[in-house]
């Protein structure tokens, strides 16, 4: 009888945060001739529909104590308790040869099972501050894998820097050309992410505006707004004569990055990995509600080897965002040189790296 190909659970929370890295991961392994199954709840099934469909989605019941009401949370433990249970049964009747989490709190019954039953497992995290699910499970699996380097870690748990997966139309444009500023039209690309958007519709026009004539009128802005926030960041730009493309979400943005002078944007992990493996100067602006101040760790890497300005939502007005676009515009050799500094933190084979560790599981148990 022909042995069946060996099984890779991942385990993934219901945001794109914790699914694209994962999809990027199961892609990978299909093609290494792997079985591949996908561990989420409801809501993340609803998040599933980009992985292939030779990957199995198995619902599992979860919950979260940080929403719902208090008969919510009661149930909470119940809820998770019943997870586990039918992790367990799953996991009995189809041996995974590895477990890898992806964060979020439906990875807590998969995580868990393989705990109990000691399957070889890892987490991966996406930020630079550890989730609060792959915070419980650090100290419980083989292997944690870091999207954003350095990553705050729990005292005795060492972390892999593996980089964050990107999308293979990123990975097209990796390390494209850079055209540094000068004296013709130039490419500025605003990047607000899902969450908090709105600071960035109202102080970006505003911080432009501000800008010297003729490095003003050279603009050329893309901007990713909300809906609600594009009327009145379409006026700013328009009352300082600047063009400007407004839309709530860009399906071109790794042409627009590659295309860009510079980057304005929040430093979600995505973003950050994104603008790293292409390789842009970047004025980052960590959304100042992230969990555990994640986006400022984020950020940390490409500030640090000089590739991004960073400037806390608290300190972020028009003014002061206005003197860092221009030092970066004003200065060609010194964009060049942020752009080479951030294609040097790029991690373009983060896919192949997370590769190399479940195989590496996989051969450490047989």
């Amino acid at each position: 009888m022909a042995l069946r190909a060996p099984l890779l659970l991942i385990a993934a929370g219901g945001t794109g945060g914790h699914m694209f890295p994962a999809q990027a991961l199961a892609e990978a392994m299909l093609a290494q001739g792997w079985r591949v199954k996908l561990s989420t709840d409801d809501r993340g099934a609803r998040y599933a529909g980009g992985f292939p469909k030779a990957v199995v989605v198995e619902k599992v019941a979860s919950a979260t104590f940080a929403r719902g009401g208090l008969a919510a949370k009661l149930a909470a433990p119940f809820r998770i308790a019943g997870g586990v249970i039918g992790a367990v049964a799953k996991m009995l009747s189809d041996k995974p040869a590895v477990v890898v989490g992806f964060g979020g709190y439906p990875t807590i019954p998969a995580l868990s099972a393989a705990f109990i039953l000691r399957r070889p497992r890892m987490i991966h995290e996406q930020n630079g501050v550890l989730g609060r699910v792959n915070q419980l499970f650090a100290k419980r699996v083989d292997r944690v894998a870091c999207g954003t380097w350095p990553t705050i870690l729990p005292q005795g748990v060492e972390g892999i820097p593996t980089g964050n997966p990107v999308r293979g139309a990123v990975l097209e444009r990796a390390g494209a050309p850079y055209i540094e500023p000068g004296d013709y039209p130039m490419s500025l690309l605003v990047i607000g992410g899902s969450q908090g958007a709105k600071i960035l519709s109202d102080v970006v026009p505003a911080a432009l505006a501000l800008l010297p004539e003729g490095l003003r009128d050279n603009l050329r802005v893309a901007h990713q707004a909300r809906a609600e926030d594009a009327g009145r960041a379409q006026a700013g730009y328009s009352e300082a004569g600047i063009r400007a493309e407004i839309r709530p979400f860009f399906d071109d943005i790794p042409r627009r990055l590659s295309e860009a002078q510079l980057v304005i944007s929040r430093s979600g992990a995505s973003s950050v990995a994104d603008i790293s493996v292409i390789g842009r100067p970047s004025v980052l602006i960590p959304f100042a509600a992230a969990t555990g101040d994640h986006q400022t760790a984020n950020a940390r890497g490409l500030v640090d080897v000089g590739a991004a300005v960073l400037i806390p939502e608290k300190l972020l007005d028009p003014a002061a965002l206005s003197a860092q676009v221009a030092a970066v515009l004003g200065n060609p050799g010194g964009a060049r040189q942020m752009a080479a500094n951030a294609l040097g933190r790029g991690r373009p084979d983060a896919t192949e790296s997370l590769v190399a560790l479940v195989e590496e599981l996989a051969g450490e148990k047989r």
